[in-house]
Order: structure tokens, then sequence, then C-alpha cells
């Protein structure tokens, strides 16, 4: 069995919650998030993770959760760099982040070896979701099949207002279509906004939604560069503010039909920090599962 390799987007400014939401503290140990997605990717079987980055936070992350982990998984870090771009890519003075998930994910292709999984560090997932998809990832011989493990939305929306989800449409067990929406509660209905401005639309409050957990094989690499870079070619009047992101790559090959996306709806708990609000209530959710004994009241024992 090859490497089972846990990577963590975790480079995003957090403009919403209003600071670096990937090191802030989550129960009285001082736990971040990511610990928590650690601890449970252990658990299921991974047996690596890379960090990507800002090259800036690298102290922080070594200091806090690095210290807590390296003497329990192989730990590696990369960065994302706004400066990592086709060599015809004149990058902006007024950008100021990076180009979005894909870019994220192509920056840890030197440090996988095998099948992955992609998750972001500011959401907690729950043990299931690590489990089904170390278990698919370990028993899956379809290099084109990658999986995706969404949840019902009424389980990942925010009570202080609208998440950027992506709505799945799919037949059987296969996803056949992606929407990378802003969706939320409008009188009791849940309605979605599509990214790219089209007509919003209604969706069941069990809807499955993607949470951007997702289970590769290490051929899609091949597929995030080429569409990476004929996306940098696409947005050239708009490099200011344009976002390669993997919902919208997956449902451009899921079209052409170069790759096929199955998925197996969580039953995990899913927490996140979108708004600062959302914090207190995370922390209380988590104090919730140590006293179900769902985690040990000391994380990481020694």
């Amino acid at each position: 069995m090859k490497e089972l390799t846990l990577v963590v987007m975790a480079a995003g400014m957090g403009s919403r919650f209003g600071g670096l939401k990937q090191i802030t503290p989550v129960d009285e140990e001082g736990n971040f998030l990511i610990d928590y997605s650690v601890y449970d990717a252990i658990k299921a079987g991974f047996t690596k993770v890379v960090f990507i980055i800002k090259e800036e936070n690298l102290e922080d992350f070594k200091a806090t959760i690095g210290k807590r982990i390296e003497d329990k998984i192989k730990v590696a870090y990369v960065f994302q760099k706004m400066t990592d771009v086709p060599s015809f890519v004149s990058v902006p003075a007024t950008r100021q982040k990076p180009w979005g998930t894909v870019q994220a994910v192509l920056s840890a292709k030197d440090e996988v070896t095998g099948p992955f999984a992609v998750l972001n560090a500011d959401d907690f997932y729950g043990f299931d979701t690590y489990k089904i998809v170390a278990d698919y990832l370990k028993t899956s011989t379809n290099e084109m099949e990658q999986i995706s493990v969404p949840y019902p939305f009424c389980e990942v929306s925010s009570s202080h207002g609208f998440v950027k989800r992506g709505v799945l449409y799919y037949e059987g067990n296969l996803v056949k279509k992606i929407i990378e929406c802003n969706v939320g509660y409008e009188n009791d209905k849940v309605i979605a906004n599509p990214l790219d401005g089209s007509e919003p639309f209604f969706i069941e409050k069990d809807h499955p939604v993607s949470m951007n957990f997702f289970g590769f094989k290490k051929e899609i690499f091949t597929y995030l560069e080429e569409y990476f870079r004929d996306f940098m070619k696409e947005n050239q009047e708009n490099l200011e503010k344009c976002e390669a992101l993997l919902p919208d790559f997956l449902e451009k090959y899921l079209a052409a039909g170069k790759l096929t996306l199955t998925y197996r709806v969580s039953k995990g708990t899913w927490l996140g920090m979108t708004y600062k609000e959302d914090l207190e209530e995370v922390k209380a959710k988590i104090k919730e599962l140590k006293e179900k004994e769902e985690y040990p009241p000391i994380l990481w024992q020694k």
C-alpha cells in the first residue's frame, strides 16, 4: 500500500473571520481544528500530513501544531505563493492573495507520493469522513475515479450568514455536476446563489453539498496542472481577483469525461468557522464531543 497523505489547505486569509482562523484555539488545551483533523486522519490510517500555508506563517505552524504532532505522523510544509504561476502570467501589483484551491493542491505535488485526501484547515469534519476516504483510497483501483464526501446542507450551514458551498447533482453514486454557490436560509427555505451569477435556485435542507473534502489519486496532478494553465490563460483580464477552485476544476473534467467522481454522504459531525461568531459554538461542540468520549480529554497524550 502506498503512503496515504492528508493535504491540508491552510493558506486562506480568513477575511470574513477576521484573523488567522487556522491557528485559533478551540479547546482548553489550546488545540486548533487542524489538531482534530490530524487526530482523526491518523486514526483512519493516514501516514503523512502536508500543510499548505503561507511562508510567513511557517514558524507559527511549527511552534504550535507541528510541535504537537511531529512525533505521531510524518509532517511536511509547502507554500502557496502568488508568484507560482505559468511564465506567461504577469501578477498584478494589486493582487492580494493566492490563486485558489487548485493552485493550493498543486503546491503539494512534490510531497505526495500516492493517493491523498484534500481538506480545509478551518473545518472539523468528524472521524466518519476520514474513514470513508481512507477506506476508498486503500481499495479503489480506478485511476480516473475520485471521491467527494459531502454533507447535508442543514448540517453545514452557519446561523450567522450565507456560506460558500458546492451544490452536488448526481446520478446513482456518481456526481454529475457541482455548482459553487453562496447558500443560506431565506424564510425557512434554502436558497443557492451561484457564484457565476446565474439564476438562484432552491434546494432541500438535506441536499448534499461539498465541503472541499476529496480523495484523489496521484494522477490527478496532471489534470490540475493542465486546468490551472488554461485557467490563467482564460483570465488574463481578471488577474486581480480570479480564483481557480477545485469544484470548478472537477465540474469541467467531469463534463469532459476525463474523470469520474463518486460520493458518500458523511454521517460525521461538521464544524466550521466562517464567521468570528461561529467560534464559541465550535468550542461548545468540541467540549460536548469530549464529554461523549468521542475524543480523549487530552487530545495528544505524551
